[in-house]
This record gives C-alpha cells, sequence and structure tokens, in this order.
C-alpha cells in the first residue's frame, strides 16, 4: 500500500486542520497514512487512531524574518528527511506554511508533491503561489473559484478542486450533546447563555476566530438594524480571540446586552443548532466549513459573496453560472441574490471598522438580507430545509473516491 503523508502546521482550530484529520481518516482506506505536524501545541481534534508525527519545530518571532527563514529551513530538512526515510510516495500539505515546506523538500526524494490552495488569501502572495505552482506535481483547491483564478492569472492548468467533506450524521449527534450549551456564559459578563433564554429568542449565529478576515463588525452592525427592527433578537459568535473591541462596538451601538460571545467551544454545533439562523460576514474564506455545518442542521443561511466558497454552496448550478457571466472577473455581486440554498450579499469591506457612527451601505445590505428571512416564516423553513439538502451533497465517501482519482493520477 502506498504511503501518504499529510502535512499541516497545527491542529489547533481551524477549517483546513478540520479537513487534515477528516483526510486522514478516510483515506486510510487506500493509503497508509501519516499527518506530520509543525506542533503539538493545543491539539482541538480527535486524533485516536491516527499516526501523527509531530517535529516539534513550532512558528518563532525571535530574530525577525532571519529567525523565520532558519526556522523554515529545519522544518524543510527534518521533512525531506521524513520522506527519504520512510520512502513516503505523496505528500499533500494544507496552509501557505506547510506547502513552502513541502515543495522546498522535495529535492532528492521520489515524493510526489501536492499544495493545497484553500483560501483566496492564499492566491493573494504571487510568489508564493509561483513556487507552489512551480514546484508541485499538482494544485489542489476546495473551490472552483481558486482554480478559475489559477487558470486566469497563472495559466496553471495541472489544478483540481474538491469540495470538503461534511459528516453530516455526526454533526447533527454531536449538537445533541447540550451539556457545553447549558453551562456556556458570555465572557463580557452578560451571563449564562441558557439564563438570557437565547434557545428561544430568535438568534443569529456565526462560529470563527476573532480575525479581520471574518468581518464581525459588520456582522455587529448589520445586527444592531435587524435589532431595531425586531427587538427581541439576539446574536452569537462563537471562536476564540480578543472580542473586546467587538463587545465595545455592541455597548456603543446601544445592543450590548443582545450580543453574546461565549469563546472557542470545541463542540460548537449544540450552540449552532439551539440558534435560527446562520450568517457568515466574512471578506475571505476558503471553503466555510462552518456554513455548510449550520446547513447540516438545517439552519437557514445568509453569507456575504467573499472570495472564495459561499456562492458555490448557496448558489446552484445555474445561479452560480449567471454570475460568472455577469462577473467573469470573479468580484462580488452587486446585489442581494436569493440562491436555491440561501440568500448571498454583497462582499464587505475588509478594513476593520469599530466606529459605531459609520454604518455602511455593506452594512445595510446584510442586515437586508437577514431582515428578507426573519421576515417571511415560510422563507426560513423553505431555507433550512433546502440547506440540509445541500449539506447531504458533500458526501464524505464521495470526497474520498475524488481524493483517490486525484493523488493516483498525479
Amino acid at each position: 500500500m502506498k504511503k501518504l503523508l499529510l502535512i499541516v502546521p497545527m491542529l489547533h482550530q481551524g477549517g483546513f486542520e478540520r479537513v487534515c484529520v477528516a483526510t486522514a481518516r478516510l483515506m486510510q482506506k487506500y493509503y497508509n497514512v501519516t499527518v506530520l505536524i509543525f506542533s503539538d501545541k493545543d491539539i482541538n481534534y480527535d486524533i485516536s487512531g491516527l499516526d501523527v508525527v509531530n517535529i516539534n519545530l513550532p512558528a518563532t518571532k525571535k530574530f525577525g524574518k532571519a529567525g523565520k527563514a532558519v526556522n523554515v529551513l529545519r522544518r524543510v530538512l527534518k521533512v525531506r528527511r521524513y520522506k527519504k526515510v520512510h520512502k513516503i510516495d505523496i505528500a499533500y500539505s494544507f496552509g501557505s506554511s506547510a506547502n513552502y515546506v513541502n515543495t522546498l523538500s522535495r529535492f532528492g526524494t521520489d515524493t510526489k508533491v501536492l499544495t493545497g490552495l484553500r483560501c483566496s488569501t492564499d492566491m493573494e502572495n504571487r510568489s508564493e503561489v509561483s513556487l507552489f505552482c512551480k514546484k508541485a506535481d499538482q494544485v489542489l483547491s476546495c473551490s472552483k473559484e481558486i482554480m478559475r483564478e489559477l487558470l486566469r492569472d497563472y495559466n496553471y492548468e495541472k489544478s483540481s478542486y474538491i469540495y470538503n467533506p461534511l459528516d453530516t450524521t455526526m454533526i447533527r449527534e454531536r449538537a445533541g450533546e447540550k451539556e457545553a450549551f447549558f453551562g456556556a456564559s458570555d465572557m463580557f459578563g452578560n451571563g449564562k447563555l441558557v439564563d438570557n433564554n437565547l434557545d428561544s429568542h430568535f438568534t443569529l449565529i456565526s462560529v470563527g476566530r476573532q480575525d479581520y478576515i471574518k468581518g464581525f463588525w459588520h456582522l455587529i452592525k448589520a445586527f444592531s438594524i435587524v435589532a431595531s427592527k425586531y427587538p427581541e433578537a439576539r446574536l452569537q459568535i462563537v471562536g476564540t480571540g480578543d472580542f473586546s473591541g467587538l463587545r465595545k462596538l455592541a455597548d456603543d451601538l446601544g445592543i450590548g446586552e443582545k450580543v453574546f460571545f461565549p469563546g472557542l467551544q470545541k463542540n460548537p454545533f449544540p450552540f449552532v443548532d439551539a440558534a435560527d439562523m446562520y450568517v457568515l460576514s466574512s471578506n475571505h474564506e476558503g471553503f466555510p466549513n462552518a456554513i455548510l455545518e449550520a446547513m447540516a442542521l438545517g439552519k437557514p443561511c445568509v453569507a456575504a459573496d467573499c472570495k472564495t466558497g459561499p456562492r458555490e454552496i448557496l448558489l446552484n448550478e445555474k445561479e452560480y453560472g449567471q454570475l460568472i457571466s455577469e462577473k467573469p472577473d470573479g468580484s462580488s455581486t452587486d446585489k442581494i441574490i436569493e440562491g436555491e440554498f440561501g440568500i448571498i450579499v454583497p462582499d464587505m469591506d475588509e478594513h476593520t471598522d469599530l466606529d459605531a457612527s459609520n454604518i455602511t451601505e455593506g452594512d445595510r445590505m446584510l442586515a437586508e438580507g437577514i431582515l428578507r428571512m426573519i421576515s417571511d416564516e415560510n422563507k426560513m423553513k423553505h431555507y433550512g430545509e433546502k440547506a440540509y439538502e445541500r449539506a447531504l451533497t458533500y458526501n464524505p465517501l464521495k470526497y474520498a473516491e475524488d481524493l483517490y482519482k486525484i493523488l493516483e493520477k498525479v
């Protein structure tokens, strides 16, 4: 049986880390699979039964750029040695830092190299993308948009796309584990979620780390408009990071008591399950797992038409094709689209703006998309049903079969 090496920096949190672990489990049917990580700090995923190798070279800020370069070189040498000693047939990397190590460690080995470009931010550094294309045997992305961009901007044809796997059954089972939800409190003293009846108020939810790419300030500003029309509405943002600026923004907007930050949750599914609608306000994504997980729980979704992913999830093929014909350069829609599987609103500004007095047109459009759902009970029900229908199409077994076909052609 061939040997497959999956390279990922850490297994702390995040979309591609989750996909890496799922891939390792699914591909055990076809390969001897090893997951290689640079650091085992704060592992957040179940790795039981997996062969995980830690080379123990975490990211470092010592000595600036020179220290970073030395650290990359040390990683490259260790991974190259691992590939040679263990006679790895195929190495597939997740994320830019892993891609660097995977491509640069190929010299002197017979290992085939696949680099994963999984987010639009991965495409912003042209020198990186050129390296990953030039030195890889195949570039694998998780969206059509990235594949289109590689062909359009880099004239690169050796790329494939494969949508992330979604274990709908597991998600629905774990959503029933309510203990964490019942015990969760707002990190800023707003009290327990259950004491605030977040399972009975109309609640919007979004899941993700605090990062500018998630655009949570847009979500809070949009929610302030929603709350002015529906005072009983609530917003919940689940994830790790420093949310103090967003907390102040909510207070400045006069909705502080309606916005909750329960922090990082190893099992976010009960929180999503208790909510009524999922909202994605990101300005960059790869293929957003969080929105798919919400759809697996039958939650109607509103998403910004960011690069990349939401349009491929919430629009059907005809709707997607129409948008591409209108915006052949890949730019965002300029209108709200009520797609077959959810609502798309125009992409929003990526520059963090915590000024409560500045409500942008993008904020208003996001609010309008949400209000179109809230104001129509039948539409909510319809989109909940369509969301679940869509989620079922991201079958893990199909993902494994499709990935195996790609790997065997390398």
